[in-house]
């Protein structure tokens, strides 16, 4: 019976602890310890190991919530933010979106993209007009974002999704994203990333 018990005892403690990590970050005082869980995919410095992944700090704040609220409704799909956003309560998103917008904006080190790459994106944007709602340098404003100086990988993989329609959460922009070509929507990501 002891044995049985030392061992009921052991996987409640274990449980406990799993239930603890699992739960901390979305039940936790601070809004540092509320954001831990952010900077494993984001990056503790605002920059993204996995390129794919958009750089969130100095983000716009307008933009941070709605995305939330869009992963949490199922809106926009992501096997890993769903879940996450899913516990969170209103005032929970916009504390994460205010404290990352709050952010400096990392520098992603990317180059400058080849003038010939930059007339197309150019050309590409006076076809869609980008500049329309991302503003004049693409730093975007309220719940539009910043396009400037995120990855290239993202952005491509962003644009992509749009035009596919996998990404449903704003079919204005896959209905733009349908009516740019891939080669224009290669070089957008290319220019943007550098800028």
């Amino acid at each position: 019976m002891s044995g049985k018990l030392n061992f009921c005892t052991s996987a409640i403690v274990a449980l406990a602890a799993v239930l603890n990590i699992c739960t901390t970050p979305l039940y936790a005082q601070s809004i540092e310890e509320k954001t831990q869980v952010c900077a494993g995919c984001h990056g503790a410095d605002g920059k993204p190991a996995d390129k794919t992944i958009p750089v969130i700090w100095g983000q716009k704040a307008g933009y941070l919530y709605i995305e939330l609220r869009d992963f949490k409704r199922g809106d926009r799909k992501s096997d890993i933010m769903q879940p996450i956003a899913s516990s969170m309560e209103r005032d929970d998103m916009q504390a994460i979106a205010e404290y990352f917008a709050a952010k400096p904006w990392p520098d992603l080190g990317q180059p400058r993209a080849p003038k010939e790459v930059a007339d197309r994106a150019s050309n590409a944007n006076r076809s869609v007009g980008c500049t329309g709602c991302h503003l004049d340098h693409f730093q975007g404003d309220g719940t539009v974002p910043r396009l400037a100086g995120l990855s290239r990988e993202y952005l491509t993989k962003t644009m992509g999704d749009f035009r596919i329609r996998a990404r449903g959460n704003n079919p204005g922009m896959s209905d733009l994203m349908l009516a740019t070509s891939p080669d224009d929507i290669a070089a957008l990501a290319e220019y943007l990333s550098g800028l």
